[in-house]
């Protein structure tokens, strides 16, 4: 469709543009009445009463009027339209989420001095992602809280206090506990599976 504002503002301009559409328009009336015709007798072939029904080879003859009046139709829209080249889409996939941290590694070739003995400079990249999981690692986190004592004044030492834990006396942290809970009422896996997973 035509913004307004592309409307040349001659008359004469304009009023060929509207002899032009309505001639488009009348084309198109006369290829849709054709197809609607050419389905038609289609349809009568392969579905009609017994005595209008035609012999099977005649539905192959029907397709191919069908498939020479598509031909014809979209010869006529390219030579009155021709189609507009657009460029090449090379990304064909969807882009990964803007969210995830990019990790970047250069691929940079042995050497970068030329023949000549001047280094080369970089004039272009290629830039390719790929999604990439980290699976859980396992870690131990040791808590240690030293004891201050005093050389002069014995009996005296002072120490941190503990950081409170989730599960008293417990080894597992916060994540931990965390993560278990999400497998087991969110993933549906139970403990005896999750312990498997851990333990492999």
């Amino acid at each position: 469709m035509i913004a307004p504002d592309q409307l040349p503002d001659d008359i004469d301009a304009l009023k060929a543009m509207i002899i032009a559409s309505e001639e488009r328009n009348a084309r198109k009336d006369v290829r849709i009445e054709r197809l609607e015709k050419l389905l038609g007798d289609f349809k009568r072939a392969l579905f009609g009463a017994k005595s209008e029904k035609a012999h099977p080879d005649q539905y192959h003859l029907a397709l191919e009027d069908i498939e020479t009046a598509m031909a014809a139709v979209h010869a006529e829209d390219e030579a009155v339209d021709p189609p507009k080249t657009k460029p090449a889409n090379r990304k064909l996939r969807g882009a990964l989420p803007k969210h995830l941290p990019r990790v970047e590694e250069v691929i940079a070739p042995d050497s970068t001095t030329c023949a000549c003995g001047h280094e080369r400079h970089v004039i272009s990249e290629d830039v390719s992602e790929r999604l990439d999981i980290v699976p859980a690692q396992f870690r131990v986190i040791v808590t240690r809280r030293p004891r201050y004592a005093c050389r002069k004044c014995e009996g005296s030492f002072v120490q941190a206090p503990a950081v409170p834990r989730l599960i008293e006396g417990g080894m597992p942290t916060e994540a931990t506990v965390a993560t278990v809970l999400v497998s087991k009422f969110a993933d549906h896996q139970p403990l005896f599976r999750q312990s498997q997973i851990y333990a492999r």
